[in-house]
């Protein structure tokens, strides 16, 4: 009797753990990570300038009007692709302060002389700290920060062509 326990145990243990595994693949799952900090100001911060050619970014910078946030990276394949709807959006009036992530001064100069520079000030967060610090998972990421500092809104990933007017919304929303 024992010795038909000790074979029926462990085979029932794998099939239960075999249908959790399936049913756990089978679920939705966020595909993004949102920031806490939406609804909170920007933590402190002034960075040194990403190059020589625009100035650094703190967090004095976003006072006055709302403005957008964008963290991205030279290395980083889809801010390739969304360079030209930042582009729009600069043409349209929008003021974008960009935070280079772990990058170098010739690489984000090579980038924005091959891209385009929407930006008019670039910071450069070389260990990830502001980044970190106001919940960004990863690059590109834009927000929406509101005329007082305050978090409105997190675009996560690269912006397309039809993210372009929920970016202007949310940018007249933060007024």
């Amino acid at each position: 009797m024992r010795s038909r326990l000790a074979l029926w145990v462990p085979l029932a243990l794998f099939a239960f753990f075999a249908g959790l595994a399936a049913y756990m693949l089978t679920q939705d799952k966020d595909q993004f990570v949102e920031s806490t900090m939406i609804g909170q100001p920007l933590p402190a911060f002034a960075l040194q300038p990403a190059f020589a050619g625009l100035p650094g970014a703190a967090k004095a910078d976003f006072a006055g009007k709302p403005k957008l946030l964008n963290i991205w990276a030279s290395w980083c394949v889809p801010c390739i692709a969304e360079a030209p709807q930042l582009d729009a959006l600069k043409r349209q009036g929008v003021e974008i302060i960009g935070i280079a992530i772990r990058d170098r001064p010739e690489d984000v100069a090579g980038f924005l002389a091959k891209y385009g520079n929407p930006y008019t000030r670039i910071g450069s967060d070389p260990i990830s700290e502001v980044q970190l610090g106001i919940g960004s998972s990863g690059v590109p990421e834009t927000f929406v920060i509101d005329a007082q500092g305050v978090i409105r809104y997190q675009h996560i990933g690269d912006i397309r062509d039809d993210d372009v007017p929920t970016l202007l919304a949310e940018l007249e929303k933060a007024r």
